[in-house]
């Protein structure tokens, strides 16, 4: 029973600590989509957790004035494509029924080549008005197309300059009202507190048994397991192995963690 104790607690000893800062599962930062003037940041939100309402807004009025004429241009276009596909079948009709006299008068000996040539030439006329009109409609589906992306375009910019982020919290805020920023400037850093993540580097040897081993927490047997481990060495934990375990949420981050792996 001695010996038992003594391999046991040998064990316990050769086990290695490591200390881990209990983090928010994701810290992000939010960049500008697209640029323009900043409206208003609620700074009231700060350290807490967001909800749909919009905590930065940039200014798009004159995104949403332009998306409004887009929208009546594409109605009137539509309006016009109408006409012109009707137009389009008035034209064939005239068009068969003037192939239908000229084929019946060609056979005419009566006529003269005169009104014989006339009625070709009226054929002629008809057809290149078909053609015309659908000439215009090709340019209208073009304007049409144009103009819908334009106006997704738009909607997204609009989308872009409203943040919300639900669910997550206000981690900081990067900008502040009267501020004009371009695509790519960083507006807010945001966290999701659902979990919290635990972050150490192992040695050489726990790293390659980690798989096989059990996670003490502060002590205390877990049912974690290392869920992220890299395989290159760290550059700045020379030797050493990041690993990674989620936990749930605590009330308060940023404490530390007393981490073991051990065989039992």
């Amino acid at each position: 029973m001695r010996w038992i104790l003594i391999i046991w607690m040998s064990a316990l000893l050769s086990a290695q600590e490591y200390y881990a800062k209990i983090e928010p599962y994701e810290i992000r930062t939010i960049a500008a989509n697209v640029s323009g003037l900043i409206l208003f940041t609620d700074e009231t939100m700060e350290g807490n957790t967001l909800s749909k309402e919009h905590f930065i807004q940039m200014d798009d009025e004159l995104d949403r004035i332009e998306l409004e004429q887009v929208n009546e241009k594409i109605v009137l276009l539509r309006r016009s494509l109408e006409l012109n596909e009707a137009l389009v079948a008035n034209h064939e009709a005239v068009l068969a029924k003037k192939r239908d006299n000229m084929e019946r008068i060609a056979a005419l000996k009566m006529k003269s080549q005169i009104e014989k040539d006339n009625e070709y030439y009226g054929l002629i006329t008809s057809e290149n008005s078909l053609i015309a009109t659908q000439k215009e409609i090709i340019s209208l589906q073009t304007q049409i197309n144009d103009l819908t992306l334009r106006k997704a375009q738009l909607e997204r910019s609009i989308r872009d300059k409203s943040l919300s982020a639900p669910g997550f919290v206000l981690y900081s805020l990067l900008v502040r009202p009267g501020q004009v920023v371009s695509a790519s400037t960083p507006l807010a850093k945001i966290a999701d507190r659902s979990r919290a993540l635990l972050t150490f580097f192992l040695s050489r040897e726990d790293a390659a048994a980690a798989g096989q081993k059990v996670v003490y927490l502060d002590g205390i047997k877990s049912d974690h397991k290392i869920e992220r481990l890299w395989t290159i060495a760290d550059e700045q934990h020379l030797s050493s192995y990041k690993a990674q375990i989620v936990v749930p949420a605590p009330k308060q981050f940023s404490g530390l963690v007393k981490v073991e792996l051990r065989d039992e």
